[in-house]
């Protein structure tokens, strides 16, 4: 496989502008907040109100995506009076993507007009104190891919989206978690809201018994396959971001347990707990 850094794998300005032109001369709306969905989770998708979707392969230069719980679209709309674009399904490294494909996205947002940036996914649980449905506030993440030269930021940088060496301290915008919390408070989900740190591999085979105690060790509470890579290109471009966590399943972390993750008990939990996320995340983004 072609080494992504290299120039011919990297996308241009021109291209990105490209496809945001071609997204504001087919839409009228002018969406100020984006949503990535996880797997399971493009309902969110379906609170917008006067929608106007695009199937990703009908958009230029966009990738499309390969996975189950991933519709592949991107729906413009607004959100309880709130202009928003929503990723009905992301893009992964393990689809066979190079790093940049994976974020192509984000940086189109970012000429669309979009300011914030909310980001979800279905991940394991590793900190003992998780369950099954709880709703983890991404407060930082470890990025594995990264420390192997797999970063987004990697190969020319372009000025005009950011500077060459961002500062990734304050990744996870505090004052939106704060707004989550008390949001969360609200609507009386706190009770199964955490607050951790979100641990990316490539993916797609799941963590072994090994990897899971690495990976506590390091302090990780949850692990999951994607988000990592939107978040660097997000905070590079100047966007406020904020992660959510849906714990699918736990990590096994017991060589005599007969537990074993799948991908069809993630989009099981995810279908129970779907309701809960989409109404506090509609709520955030009346408030944002």
């Amino acid at each position: 496989m072609e080494a992504t850094s290299s120039h011919s794998s990297l996308c241009s300005y021109e291209q990105y502008k490209e496809t945001a032109d071609w997204l504001l001369k087919h839409t009228s709306h002018r969406p100020k907040v984006a949503i990535v969905c996880g797997s399971g989770l493009g309902g969110l998708a379906d609170l917008l109100d006067n929608k106007t979707a695009f199937p990703y392969e009908d958009i230029p230069h966009f990738p499309t995506s390969t996975v189950t719980g991933h519709a592949g679209q991107l729906v413009f709309g607004r959100l309880q009076g709130q202009e928003c674009v929503c990723m009905q399904g992301r893009f992964h490294f393990y689809e066979g993507y190079n790093i940049h494909k994976v974020t192509y996205p984000v940086r189109v947002f970012r000429l669309l007009g979009v300011e914030a940036l909310i980001v979800t996914n279905a991940a394991g649980g590793l900190n003992d104190s998780y369950k099954v449905g709880d709703i983890m506030l991404i407060k930082d993440h470890i990025n594995m891919p990264g420390f192997a030269g797999q970063n987004p930021l990697c190969g020319h940088n372009d000025e005009r989206f950011g500077v060459r060496f961002p500062c990734m301290s304050d990744a996870y915008d505090r004052e939106m978690r704060e707004l989550a919390k008390k949001t969360a408070k609200e609507q009386g989900c706190d009770s199964f809201l955490q607050e951790g740190v979100y641990c990316m591999l490539a993916g797609p085979s799941y963590e072994t018994i090994a990897e899971c105690r690495l990976l506590q060790m390091l302090g990780a509470d949850a692990v999951g396959m994607s988000t990592v890579p939107e978040v660097l290109v997000a905070r590079h471009c100047g966007l406020r971001v904020l992660g959510l966590s849906l714990i699918t399943n736990k990590a096994v972390t017991d060589y005599d347990s007969s537990e074993k993750a799948n991908h069809e008990e993630v989009l099981k939990t995810t279908k129970h707990r779907t309701q809960d996320l989409q109404k506090l995340v509609s709520e955030i983004i009346t408030k944002i």
